[in-house]
């Protein structure tokens, strides 16, 4: 699910999330300026429509998602993450609530599921498909899990095309997230990365053509925020 950081050849993705895990949270509020949490509700309401009883939250990081899904309704809520410490942190953050019982959590990496075909109505990715090591196969494989017609959403960043506020953005990826990254949680080659890994994905990948290719239909793309970001919705044949 993890592809090899750029800045650091020798470490997985798995561990850079790992080693910042516990500023996660409040780095993702802090520099988005709470937009994410805005993001995270619209999904939410984009995601009840399809009406789930299953449900996978892949790239789960430390359960936000999960937290927010979980009085909507959906019966069965499972997340999965291939990093520990990120699971921990989830884990923390479902018993504090009191709805851990409530709540699936696994490890492992969505080009191999470890789930039976036709397992879920619906999959759910945010901010995590970027950083898949094959996009394809993940959507693959996680069409294999869902059931007939059963529903993919994704929110993942992207490049605003308005030329006053894409050069703008570029300047916030490149020098201020990884320098209050740096700053917060101690670790600038992690945020370095994660500023990278969205220039790179938003200049290389089309969301809605892979999915096309994977055998999805009815794709649509809502843009977030002048297109800094998108939520993404297909159906499974």
């Amino acid at each position: 699910m993890r592809e090899k950081p750029p800045t650091h050849p020798g470490d997985s993705v798995d561990d850079i999330f790992s080693r910042i895990a516990g500023r996660y949270d409040f780095l993702n509020h802090f520099l988005s300026c709470g937009i994410d949490k805005l993001w995270r509700r619209k999904l939410r309401r984009i995601i009840t429509q399809h009406h789930p009883n299953a449900l996978l939250d892949i790239a789960t990081g430390t359960g936000d998602m999960l937290i927010l899904l979980h009085d909507t309704g959906v019966k069965h809520l499972h997340g999965i993450d291939p990093a520990p410490a990120m699971l921990e942190k989830a884990q923390a953050k479902l018993k504090k609530r009191n709805i851990s019982d409530d709540i699936q959590l696994h490890t492992g990496y969505a080009e191999d599921l470890p789930f039976d075909p036709g397992s879920f109505d619906l999959a759910n990715i945010v901010f995590g498909i970027r950083n898949f090591d094959n996009i394809e196969t993940s959507l693959s494989e996680i069409k294999r899990i869902l059931k007939p017609g059963g529903s993919i959403t994704i929110m993942e960043f992207d490049m605003p095309r308005n030329r006053v506020i894409k050069p703008l953005y570029v300047f916030y990826l490149k020098h201020i997230i990884p320098s209050f990254g740096a700053l917060i949680s101690g670790n600038k080659a992690a945020y370095k990365y994660l500023a990278e890994s969205i220039l790179a994905f938003s200049r290389n990948s089309d969301v809605n053509a892979k999915l096309k290719q994977t055998g999805f239909y009815d794709i649509k793309s809502v843009p977030l925020f002048f297109g800094i970001a998108r939520i993404y919705s297909a159906i499974k044949h």
